[in-house]
């Protein structure tokens, strides 16, 4: 089998400067004594290199020599590195003027494909590990990004006596490497790292002083097949389903499908070897006789192909387990086979089902909630049911749920697909731990960005990882590095617990759709200025009781990169008016005397005097449950609240209001989902904490720049 090949630094240099990409001069030869001729047309001081077998880590091995001043300085140098590390040959070049060192750099991930990177280089890269990634192909906007969004941008665009670089000979430089089209396109799937380290901008231009390429065998043979077209109309909306795995003597899992199918109401058969009836409900003897849309099986897994083979039933969902996930490649292979033959589409293995109230789809006891605009595909039916049941009892409604497993047939990918295209579906939402077909899954959220909001919520980043990486480049974009590339590139809005997964689910449900530009942003703000941030869609004004926790709420913010607008000078004379700012300074935060003895309207009225002069996309509008009832005891004063702060969203139709109910356990039973069923009924999401809220105005922010 061929092996990986380190591909010599001149040869590499040689491949860009046919792309136009600026190197050293210089020339590549056998043995130092070769080196006076070799350099006598170059200008000193002179670079000199060892390549070979071995010397991937040049520096390290001691390998460069740099600022020699003449020829045979540079032989001299060779010859000391001839002695000490059995070199193939040796680089000789002109040094390169100095600069602001960067990295540019590009790996082959193994779940989404090429994907680039690039930063602050030379000594600073793994010391500052300064660097953005992105999925290549590259736009310009991506690349502009990249150089933009660094922490040290400031060395790029200069200061303090500086003069800054060149960033269009960089933006070109990227685009031409991983643009579409570009030099790395080229190469296809036959490299596994590329780096440039360092490359030297200066106000002139930006010129790669190294260079390494690591090639590949290419793998040969077909592509991969992903996934073929299905209409997944009847996935969602059978007109009959099959059981296969209910028993006679000792129930189990399908007899508990049975049972959740009959409450549904959709028309069900059991499918059993011997049986003629399980449960009430009629059996047949395999899914060629069952004539269903969609069978659920719940077989052990060295029976499963056998059962799926049996018929060509449209779907087929395995939810036994034991196949990839617990190693058993084979099985799973064997499984897929097995459906393809007979004609059926697979969801799974391992995972629970489908969810579509409409389709009187169901793995979940209970019967189904009332219809929704929410999807959902997940990994993990266990996260999915959580998802649902928790929702609903917070007042999400959803439309489409697919649970895919192991994605050994229907993958993430191709429901994305679908469901942007679904008139149900107005978010979706996503569970992953390995998606199978990342670059799929990735062009299809793209494809959707700015019409279909989603959300993420990503599962095993901080352990997947990958073989150790020769490069930096490698050793840098890991699996959190470039699911932050995806969610960049795609609009999708990246969580980190369930809870956040659920909370920005109904922030976008009710929020998404609002047209919030003309929201204001006047100076002063507080928070974070990332580059390229659109600041008319992220001034939030934040107002309720206690100063303390204002101060908290300010901080809950800033970490999500979130602004708060100072007030403007207009406006503080109304709120004066108002009895506000009595003995204390007016700002964002805004501090209001909002309990059980005060005034349902305040919270309505100040937002109103501050809006008229500075829109705001969003207002939060907070409230102390446990204030209500330890100065108070009537849950009437709390709805009271609930229902100004709807009659704000209503008045203001293009600002996201969000309501925040502190301490939330503090009030008696029913109060709470009282006050949220208040609040939804005009739109407004409700959430128990400030971290809560933030994290699912974040989610909003990101999936609204994407437009």
């Amino acid at each position: 089998m061929a092996e990986h090949r380190v591909v010599p630094e001149h040869e590499v240099k040689a491949w860009l400067a046919g792309w136009g990409v600026a190197v050293p001069r210089g020339a590549a030869v056998a043995a130092p004594g070769e080196i006076p001729e070799a350099a006598a047309d170059l200008e000193p001081p002179l670079v000199v290199k060892a390549y070979g077998p071995g010397l991937v880590h040049k520096s390290d091995r001691g390998a460069v020599r740099l600022d020699l001043p003449d020829a045979a300085a540079a032989r001299a140098a060779a010859e000391r590195m001839a002695a000490r590390l059995d070199p193939a040959g040796f680089l000789v070049e002109e040094q390169a003027p100095p600069g602001v060192e960067l990295i540019i750099g590009a790996v082959r991930d193994p779940v989404f494909g090429p994907v680039v990177l690039a930063g602050l280089g030379g000594v600073w890269t793994e010391a500052l590990a300064d660097t953005a990634v992105r999925l290549a192909p590259l736009t310009e906007r991506d690349a502009s990004e990249m150089l933009r969004g660094l922490r040290g941008a400031p060395l790029l665009t200069g200061g303090r006596g500086h003069p800054g670089v060149d960033l269009d000979a960089l933006t070109r430089l990227l685009m031409t490497l991983a643009g579409p089209g570009g030099a790395l396109a080229t190469l296809g799937d036959t490299y596994t790292e590329f780096e440039l380290n360092p490359v030297i901008a200066t106000p002139h231009g930006a010129i790669a002083a190294d260079a390494r390429l690591i090639t590949a065998p290419s793998p040969g043979g077909a592509a991969p097949e992903t996934g073929r077209a299905s209409d997944f109309r009847t996935l969602f909306h059978p007109r009959k389903v099959a059981v296969a795995g209910a028993s006679v003597r000792n129930p189990g899992f399908g007899n508990l499908f049975l049972g959740f199918y009959r409450e549904t109401g959709v028309p069900v058969v059991a499918v059993h070897p011997d049986a003629d009836e399980i449960d009430g409900v009629p059996a047949v003897r395999d899914l060629a006789a069952a004539g269903a849309d969609y069978a659920l099986v719940a077989v052990p897994a060295e029976r499963c192909a056998a059962v799926v083979a049996s018929g060509g039933t449209p779907f087929v969902q395995v939810m036994s387990g034991g196949f990839g996930e617990a190693g058993e490649s084979g099985l799973e292979e064997g499984l897929v086979a097995a459906a393809r033959r007979a004609g059926s589409r697979l969801l799974g293995p391992n995972c629970m089902g489908v969810y579509c109230p409409s389709g009187r789809q169901t793995f979940l006891g209970g019967g189904p909630g009332r219809p929704g605009r929410i999807a959902v595909v997940s990994q993990s039916g266990g996260m999915a049911g959580e998802i649902i049941k928790v929702g609903e009892r917070r007042g999400l409604a959803f439309s489409k749920v697919a649970t895919v497993g192991n994605s050994a047939d229907v993958t993430p990918a191709e429901l994305v697909r679908y469901l942007a295209d679904d008139p149900d579906t107005a978010v979706l939402g996503l569970y992953l731990e390995d998606p199978r077909d990342g670059r799929g899954l990735y062009e299809a959220l793209r494809a959707t960005a700015g019409r279909l909001p989603a959300v993420a919520l990503v599962g095993g980043r901080s352990t997947q990882g990958r073989a150790a990486a020769v490069s930096h480049t490698g050793g840098m974009t890991g699996d959190t590095r470039v699911w932050d590339a995806v969610a960049a590139q795609a609009g999708l809005a990246l969580v980190h617990t369930q809870d956040d997964l659920i909370g920005a689910l109904d922030a976008l449900d009710l929020h998404a759709h609002r047209d919030v530009s003309g929201g204001g942003n006047p100076e002063g703000a507080v928070g974070r200025d990332a580059p390229g941030r659109d600041k008319a869609r992220d001034g939030i004004l934040v107002i309720g009781p206690s100063g303390g926790a204002s101060v908290l709420a300010a901080d809950a913010f800033d970490r999500t990169g979130a602004v708060l607008p100072a007030l403007p000078e207009a406006c503080l004379g109304d709120l004066r008016a108002l009895g506000l700012g009595a003995g204390s300074s007016l700002a964002n935060p805004l501090e209001i005397p909002a309990g059980p003895r005060g005034r349902p309207d305040l919270v309505r009225t100040a937002v109103t005097a501050i809006t008229a002069h500075a829109p705001m996309p969003d207002v939060v509008c907070h409230l102390n449950a446990q204030s209500f009832f330890t100065y108070g005891h009537s849950a009437e004063a709390l709805q009271a609240y609930a229902h100004q702060i709807g009659a704000l969203q209503d008045a203001l139709p293009r600002t996201r209001v969000t309501f925040v109910l502190r301490n939330a356990e503090c009030a008696p039973p029913g109060v709470e989902d009282a006050a949220r069923a208040v609040a939804r009924g005009h739109g407004v999401p409700l959430y128990r904490s400030m971290e809560s809220a933030a994290a699912a105005l974040a989610a909003v922010a990101h999936v609204t720049r994407a437009r």
